[in-house]
């Protein structure tokens, strides 16, 4: 296998986009002064991504899948995200060993 100028060049180029997006995202957001909705919008991102995420998964698999992205939804109620992260992969995995 080898590997081409052209190849190393793109991958470098897209590497080095992807991080100054990254970057610069921290920086910008630093010196902007956001009012209290555009803060709300903002943080309402995340969970609106996660739920994009998961739902198909909640809703198009099987009844082990289902119950445990409930429990983590109500686990992310009271905790963390990475708590409740792990209390759903844990339920999966023993709903799925039991069965379901």
């Amino acid at each position: 296998m080898t590997l081409e100028l052209s190849t190393l060049v793109a991958i470098l180029a897209m590497a080095a986009a992807t991080i100054l997006t990254r970057v610069s995202g921290l920086f910008l957001i630093e010196r902007v002064k956001l009012s209290g909705r555009a803060r709300q919008a903002l943080e309402a991102i995340p969970p609106a991504v996660l739920m994009a995420v998961v739902a198909p998964t909640a809703l198009m698999t099987g009844m082990a899948e289902t119950m445990a992205c409930a429990v983590t939804a109500l686990a992310a109620l009271r905790l963390p995200l990475l708590a409740a992260t792990a209390i759903g992969v844990v339920c999966v995995a023993v709903l799925r060993a039991i069965g379901l």
